[in-house]
């Protein structure tokens, strides 16, 4: 069946970013079809948070219905950066290392090429899509199947999670598959409360599927979901943040477990339930009462950048990697064991095949305002160190964090993007001075 075909203003194939020549119909590097091009989305959903109040006070973690928590206690510390100092965090790992391809620093091969894009809204005088059916994106008059493909063009849509933006009220977040990866398998969820005062709480959760793993996208749609309901009912009932963020680990580990033992989507009859299981990394933050807690298992990232830039930003966690075990050993230095090809393999993560879930909680009482960035390894591949993060950061940052999000996630981009790229940022305003809460253990 022939086609009339449009010619193409780009400059650069939106698949494989190589050169075009003007009226090229298809990209001589990857195949890329030039006749249709994706619009961005436009869906930006967005909800406001629990209005400002007084700061809450949270009964100590026994009076709280939790257990003992693992080192750090619920004592809250000074940010880094801050003018009163601040704490050593734990760096503890098991000893074991789940290779992660999907972590693959910059110029690495190990990818599957394929041409981005994001559903979009049909342009002027496009057809109508079926009832109850998707347009085709690409020639825009045909009807997407349940396959995802164009029953009239046959080409597959891109999905979903491609590309994903969310605003709530201060706090947003922005996840992108990349350009090398055929999926995106990270997850995130933002969302607010209120504590049994009335305060605001302001939760953010970034996971990063683990590529050689099997359905790694299903393990961190499931950890992040998990571990946002858990802290949404627990915080409520006046659970301390950091008690609280330790069983949402938890329960996100259990979440992701559970994917190992799906009827019909186990391994086979004769291997282990765990082997090649549903993997994924978490790392999360959780603004309330004038405090800042975080919890990760793995290597994605919390960073702190102040408002005022000439005080030094700070990486709040140490990643469960080969190369940061290299590092605390003193067997490589920094530069040496980023280098080597086994950086990214992680010691810690959350799964069926996992060797033992250590996770790693911190508080913080922060003395500033500041932004807190939530980040998988896709972006700090690209901005590594702290100070580097801040300067990619946009100066408005706080009053546009969706806007500085997409600008973090171009950056991971601009710079080859090599993984998916997931971002959360939130701004952090510092309570009243004597305002805020003591922490459990005073």
């Amino acid at each position: 069946m022939s086609q009339i075909h449009q010619q193409t203003s780009l400059t650069n194939c939106p698949g494989c970013e190589e050169p075009l020549a003007t009226g090229d119909l298809l990209c001589g590097a990857c195949g890329y079809d030039l006749s249709a091009v994706p619009a961005p989305p436009d869906d930006r959903p967005a909800v406001a948070v629990p209005g400002p109040g007084g700061p809450a006070k949270w009964p100590a973690a026994s009076e709280a219905g939790g257990g003992d928590l693992p080192a750090p206690a619920h004592r809250a510390t000074d940010l880094p950066g801050t003018d009163s100092g601040g704490s050593p965090l734990p760096t503890t790992a098991p000893p074991v290392c789940r290779d992660d391809p999907g972590g693959a620093s910059p110029g690495s091969d190990d990818f599957e090429l394929a041409a981005p894009g994001a559903p979009g809204a049909p342009g002027p005088g496009s057809a109508a899509p079926a009832a109850g059916g998707k347009l085709c994106v690409a020639c825009r008059s045909g009807r997407v199947d349940t396959d995802g493909y164009c029953e009239n063009c046959g080409h597959a849509q891109p999905r979903e999670r491609d590309h994903m933006e969310q605003e709530l009220g201060s706090v947003a977040a922005v996840s992108d598959r990349g350009l090398r990866h055929h999926r995106n398998e990270d997850a995130f969820a933002v969302s607010g409360t209120a504590l049994p005062d009335g305060s605001p709480a302001v939760v953010a959760i970034v996971c990063d599927g683990v590529s050689s793993a099997s359905r790694p996208d299903e393990a961190s749609a499931a950890a992040a979901s998990t571990a946002n309901e858990s802290l949404l009912e627990s915080l409520p009932r006046g659970t301390h943040p950091q008690q609280a963020m330790h069983e949402a680990i938890i329960a996100a580990s259990e979440a992701v477990n559970a994917l190992a033992g799906e009827p019909g989507r186990a391994t086979e009859p004769d291997q282990p339930r765990h082997q090649n299981a549903p993997a994924c990394t978490l790392v999360a933050a959780v603004m309330a009462g004038g405090l800042l807690v975080i919890g990760w298992v793995g290597d994605s990232r919390v960073y702190w950048v102040p408002d005022d830039r000439a005080v030094a930003p700070a990486r709040l966690t140490e990643d469960d990697s080969w190369a940061a075990q290299m590092v605390a050993a003193g067997l490589m230095n920094k530069a040496e064991a980023y280098a080597d090809e086994r950086a990214h393999a992680i010691t810690g993560w959350l799964g069926a095949d996992a060797y033992e879930l250590e996770p790693h909680t911190a508080s913080f009482k922060p003395d500033r305002p500041g932004l807190v960035v939530v980040c998988t390894d896709g972006l700090w591949n690209y901005a590594e160190g702290a100070a580097e993060m801040a300067a990619v950061l946009p100066p408005d940052a706080r009053e546009r964090p969706l806007h500085a999000a997409q600008v973090l996630v171009g950056h991971a981009l601009d710079g080859g993007g090599h993984d998916n790229v997931t971002v959360a940022l939130l701004p952090f305003v510092v309570t009243p001075q004597g305002a805020a809460p003591p922490s459990s253990t005073d």
